[in-house]
This record gives structure tokens, sequence and C-alpha cells, in this order.
């Protein structure tokens, strides 16, 4: 079996080996076993779904509630001559019925389905004609109220195992506590028996140093901090007003500098992040929006220019830098203000039963939604007019309809993006026709077809700036010519959708009838004060293994202090003699005669001690005396 799962790898993937427990925990789901997996960002999460799913009978449903990164899977997957569709939010009836009829009657291999669409009639009748023979759950913690990111729609997946008899199911994960890790396994197993194994990837990275800073001037010490390491760089912002002018400031310090945030259009979006990726910006400054399902490996450092509200967003974001074993630096910023501000913010989050009721009635009032009116149609959500029109505290609103959600009262998302689709629906041979009486869009239809595989058998996500460029024209005229080509039925041609969806999950009740389990709600009022806590000892601990710590949070009882962290830094120089930092400094500038990586430049000193070695390394790195490339070589500064 091992040769044929290697064989698939390389064959689709391109990679010559699996990465530490991906075997072992594909092993287990082809054996039909059910299992939950926690792996750091980046570890590779999805192809421990990817492969079984490829090398069994029948479809892979990949439950996920990141619209953006189930499109990006799809047309990565597509890419590899692998069938896949996907399902989620904003999507008409049309559009889901034609995807599951293709998926039903085609060798479709992966169907990724947001958790919402599992409790529609309409997805319950077509799947017993989807032949699913494996249920993979991405960002697994979204099950558990007691997680940071609790949805109840991800509850959906217990009844859907009840339709599914004996289908495995392979959960994942970035970051879960130990109690999340239970409740996990508990809500996915079918009649609460916990049948999982679990595979926990060390939360060990050995090449990142993590540091703590506290700053009275955060661009000061940012432009520091990027003087002194090369490479390329994320900055997260708590606001998008923030990345806007943290990238202004960087500019005016020389820097190549870009923001990133939920405000802007989908093509902006896509624009920064693809100059980001190929280094044509090398510091991008965004908010927590920014970052998920980009696989860029050289990222040098990771700068916090404010204080997360977990140790779970804080270690997925920190944990974007250094994915290629090579040094990196995960630096968070504070200041006092913030850190009391901190305390502040568990009140804020769990605004009272009044306030969500308020909250409530004012959306039912911007939806005109009458007293009775039946749950499950999705809604155009401008949460700046909502806010605006009802004169509320964004804070107060974001905070209220997340209660509502988790208690199952509706269902927000605020940042959808259905990108543009095309489909052609003509014989070849009407299409021949076609394009003799209408010449002018025939240089439109050829690009379609070069350009985009299987446009002809299922509705295919295209970019109409990319088909501008391609076609040396305006995007605006090739949108006007897909409409054409629409209006004459030659295509199917369904526009991008960028507008947040709100859909009402129970029917809508008088205001004053409105409740909330309240036992429920203040046990994730404790829980989020207890994240709130440990955050706080994080920034604050000043003697403390960095890494340790964020390992202990996380159920790694086995990891061991890094050596490179600014704390166990600290320890190191009070514990290192002035003879042994001389004798180190002199081996480093030896080897680096020439420019060599750290792995090579470590081989080298494999006699010494390797904390002793880091410290000194991280020292001389401090004071200039070596500095890192470009290609991320170290070199001596002469």
């Amino acid at each position: 079996m091992e040769e044929l799962l290697h064989r698939t790898l390389k064959n689709y993937f391109g990679y010559d080996s699996f990465r530490p427990l991906q075997l072992a925990i594909i092993k287990t789901a082809i054996e039909g076993k059910d299992v939950l997996a926690l792996m750091p960002t980046g570890g590779g999460k999805s192809l421990c779904y990817q492969i079984p799913g490829l090398s069994k009978e029948g479809l892979c449903l990949v439950i996920s509630p990141l619209i953006a990164l189930m499109n990006d899977q799809v047309q990565n997957l597509r890419k590899k001559n692998i069938t896949a569709f996907a399902i989620h939010t904003g999507m008409s009836r049309r559009e889901v019925i034609n995807v599951l009829e293709t998926a039903a009657h085609s060798n479709c291999k992966f169907l990724y389905v947001s958790p919402e669409r599992l409790g529609t009639a309409l997805f319950k009748e077509y799947l017993p004609a989807l032949g699913v023979r494996l249920i993979a759950v991405d960002e697994a913690h979204c099950i558990s109220q007691w997680g940071y990111d609790f949805r109840p729609s991800y509850l959906r997946i217990a009844l859907l195992r009840e339709e599914l008899p004996g289908v495995p199911v392979i959960a994942l994960t970035a970051s879960a506590t130990p109690k999340v890790q239970e409740d996990i396994c508990l809500k996915l197993s079918p009649e609460g028996e916990n049948r999982f194994k679990i595979f926990r990837q060390s939360f060990e990275r050995p090449n990142l140093s993590y540091s703590v800073i506290k700053t009275g001037s955060r661009i000061q010490k940012i432009t520091e901090i990027l003087k002194k390491i090369t490479g390329t760089a994320i900055i997260y912002c708590k606001t998008r007003k923030h990345t806007k002018e943290i990238k202004d400031l960087l500019l005016m310090e020389g820097f190549s500098a870009d923001y990133y945030n939920a405000g802007l259009t989908a093509e902006e979006r896509s624009r920064k992040q693809q100059d980001w990726i190929q280094n044509r910006t090398r510091v991008i400054v965004c908010t927590n929006a920014f970052g998920m399902g980009i696989d860029k490996p050289d990222v040098r450092i990771v700068i916090h220019a404010a204080i997360p509200d977990c140790l779970e967003s804080y270690y997925q974001e920190a944990g974007r830098a250094g994915r290629d074993g090579e040094k990196a630096y995960a630096v968070l910023l504070y200041n006092e203000p913030e850190l009391q501000a901190l305390e502040q913010l568990t009140e804020q989050r769990f605004p009272s039963l009044e306030t969500i009721r308020a909250v409530y009635g004012s959306v039912v009032n911007y939806l005109q939604l009458p007293e009775g009116e039946a749950p499950g149609e999705f809604y155009d959500f401008d949460l700046k007019d909502f806010i605006k029109k009802f004169g509320l505290d964004i804070t107060t609103a974001i905070y209220s309809l997340k209660a509502l959600e988790q208690d199952g009262w509706l269902s927000f998302n605020e940042q959808v993006f259905i990108p543009a689709t095309v489909r052609f629906t003509t014989y070849k041979e009407t299409l021949y026709e076609y394009e003799a009486t209408h010449a002018d869009l025939e240089p439109l239809i050829k690009t379609l077809l070069r350009t985009y595989e299987g446009i002809y058998d299922y509705p295919v996500g295209i970019s109409e700036s990319y088909i501008a460029y391609l076609m040396k024209t305006d995007a605006a005229a090739v949108k006007e010519q897909l409409l054409r080509l629409h209006a004459d039925g030659i295509i199917d041609y369904q526009p991008k959708k960028e507008d947040p969806q709100l859909m009402l999950t129970r029917t809508r009740v008088r205001i004053a009838d409105l409740q909330i389990n309240t036992k429920n709600y203040d046990a994730r009022k404790r829980l989020f004060a207890e994240r709130i806590a440990q955050m706080k000892k994080y920034v604050t601990s000043e003697t403390e293994c960095r890494s340790k710590m964020i390992g202990n949070y996380f159920g790694d009882t086995e990891i061991k202090d890094c050596g490179i962290c600014d704390n166990c830094l600290k320890r190191r120089n009070s514990q290192l003699s002035r003879k042994t930092f001389d004798s180190i400094q002199a081996k480093i500038r030896e080897t680096l005669t020439d420019p060599c990586t750290i792995p090579q430049l470590m081989a080298q000193l494999q006699d010494t001690d390797k904390e002793q070695v880091w410290t000194v390394i991280n020292f001389l790195t401090r004071e200039e005396k070596i500095r890192m490339l470009e290609d991320g070589r170290v070199c001596w500064n002469n």
C-alpha cells in the first residue's frame, strides 16, 4: 500500500516523500478509522485527506468554512486533472443543483461544502447519489463551543454521519487545546462513541525565534527589525485603518510595502497577494484576513503590531514564518495601555441579552422580515450600511451577531467572495456558426476555450482581469462581451459576488421572545476570559520559554526549551562565559568566509553546544555582525 501512496503523492503533487505524521494519518484513514490530526499551519493538512480521497473508491466530502480557500483548493486540484467542485454560501439553487448533478454522475473525487449547506433539503436529497466514502472536516475546532471560533453549523456534521454510516472522518486543525480536542472527537462521533485516533505533530518550531517587545513607538521598532532582518515580512494589525497607516509610514522609510484587508475588492486583494508571493512586495501589512491557505515558505519575519486575543490565533499567524526550515522570527509588539485594554475585551465580546435582542431587532427590520418568516433564505447584508442606518457601535453589532450565530439564530459571513464562473452551454457545431456571424466575439471565445480546461463540462472560475490581460483589452469590455454571450445562450456566465451574506437559521420571532442558552453563553465567556489570561501571561513572562508556553497550552507536554526565544536567550546570555562566547564567535566568523545556510553553519559547529551557538548567532544578528541574504544564506558583515 505504501508504494501506491508514494506513487500517488509523486504523480499528482510532485513530492518525493511525506512529511512527519502524514503517512500514518493517511494509512489510518484508508483503513476506515476516524482520525483527528493536529498539524501546524503549513504542515500539509490537505494532503492528509487528498491522498486517501484519491486512493479510495468514491467521493471525498470536504467540509470547510472558508469560501476563498475552497475555491483555491478546487482550482488547484483541477490543474492536476483531479475532478473537484464546491458548494457554499451565496450560490443560487440552480447553481447548487448543477454542481450536485455533475458530482453525482461523474468521476468527481472531491466535493467541498460549507457547513451551512449540510442541513438543506436539496443537499440531503442528492447525498445518497454522491457515493461519499470519506469525510474531511477542515478547521475542526469550529465544532467545539469551547474553542476560539465556534460555528454552530458544524454541529450538522454529526447528523451527516448518521446518514453515512461506516464512512470514516478525518478531522483537521492547526490549533486546539486538550479540552477542545476531546470535544471535537465527541461531537464528531456517531452516538457519542469516540473511536478517534489522535495524531499530534509537535508544536516545536526549532528554527522560529519568538520575541515580545514592549515599545512606545511601534513604527520605529518595526523599521529597526526590518533593517536587521532581510527577507519577506508580514505585519499583522488589529484594524483596517492601521494596515494602511503603517504601510504608508514604511514606504516613507524606503521599504517595499503594501497593505491588505477585507475592505478591499477581491481583485485588489488578489493583486496585492500575488505581488507579495512573487517578491515584488517585501512587506505586507494586513489584518487577520490575510494568510489563510497561502503557501509561501520563505517568510523570514512575522510582526504583530498589536496583541492578539488568544494564543490560537497568534500561533497560526506567527507560524507563517520560516516554513522552509530556515531561521525566522516572530515578534509581538505591545504597550501598557494595550495590555490593560486586553482585560476589558471579555465584556466587549459578550454583550448582554438586552443588547443582543436590540441588534436582532435591527437586523430583521433592516431586512424587512415579518414575524414568522421561515429560515433558509440568504440575504445580501452590508454591515457598514446596517450600522449607519441604525446608529450602532460596530464592536457591539459584530459580537451581538456572533452571539446570535453561535446560539443558532442566524448565519453571517462577512467575507463572501464567489468568483465569476463560465460554462459553455451550446453544441460545438452551433458555436462555430455563431463565431462566423459574430467575428468581434471570436477572440473572447477562443481565449476562454484555450485558457480554462473543462469549461464545457462544468462552471469554471474565471478572472475577467486575466482574460483582459491575455486579450490586451480592459476588464469592462470583457464583462460586456461575456454578458452578450450569456444573453445569446452561448455560455452561462455568473458574475463574481462579494456581498456579505446573512441567513436566518430559525423562524423570525418577536424581539421580546428571543432567548439564548445563557448557561453555554456564560461558559464560553469564562473560557474566553481564560484565553485572555493565557495571552497576557505569554506577553508578560520574562523567564519561561515562549515556544514551550505555546506547546504546553496545546497539550504538547514533551516540548523542550527552544533556546532561541528572547527569554531563553536572556538565560543563556547570563550563563555563557566571555571565553566561550569569543570561541564560538571565532568559529562562526571562520565558517562564514563564504555565505552558507543556517543548517550548513550548524553542521560545521556540530561539536559545539547547539543552544550556545544559537545564542551567539542571535547576538551577532542583532549587532549586525552577520546578516541574512535574500536567498536565505547568512554572511559575515566585514
